[in-house]
């Protein structure tokens, strides 16, 4: 599966993995908005890679969690679901709007391999200091540069290069982006 190559996602092991996510994840869902502590806590056991002062608003998604790394600093809103069947990287600094949907899973388009439950999965980047706005869809394999900015409903199936407002769908690039000073 992480190797990007066909897998069957019923396997016995794949699926014991998604029922711990989903008891760890409605855990999450559940917290008392002030119990930071316990927040923490279980987003340590279900993030692979969690940087400090990342925050998650509930309701939050994905299959594994294990395969995510949230960089310094990251803020996701509420509703985003990650399919994280492959590695996702979400950068330091990176604001996701709510209902951001990362799709690291995918299907064959051959009908025979779809209909004998085969999927893939490929890795999803989202840079450094990026904002992915409300209800953007990123699909799998997909780099979005450090900096850049990608439009609220966008659907993002090619990478985005860095520092460059990216929207639509399919999304493309609307301009670059210069530095301001802070």
């Amino acid at each position: 599966m992480l190797a990007g190559e066909l897998y069957d996602a019923f396997a016995p092991e794949l699926a014991e993995e998604r029922i711990h996510a989903r008891r760890l994840l409605a855990a999450l869902n559940t917290t008392d908005a002030a119990d930071l502590k316990e927040r923490t806590r279980i987003l340590g056991e279900l993030i692979g890679s969690l940087g400090e002062r990342v925050w998650v608003e509930p309701p939050f998604f994905c299959d594994y969690g294990s395969n995510i790394s949230l960089g310094h600093g990251a803020y996701l809103n509420a509703n985003c679901v990650v399919l994280d069947c492959a590695r996702v990287e979400i950068g330091a600094g990176a604001l996701l709007g709510p209902g951001v949907q990362i799709y690291a899973a995918a299907h064959p388009v051959e009908r025979q391999a779809r209909a004998a439950g085969e999927e893939y999965a490929l890795p999803v980047t989202i840079g450094a200091d990026t904002w992915i706005g409300g209800a953007a869809v990123i699909l799998a394999g997909v780099t979005v540069g450090d900096g850049s900015v990608v439009g609220a409903g966008s659907v993002v199936t090619r990478d985005v290069s860095p520092s460059v407002l990216a929207a639509g769908n399919p999304c493309r690039v609307i301009r670059a982006l210069e530095e301001e000073p802070r």
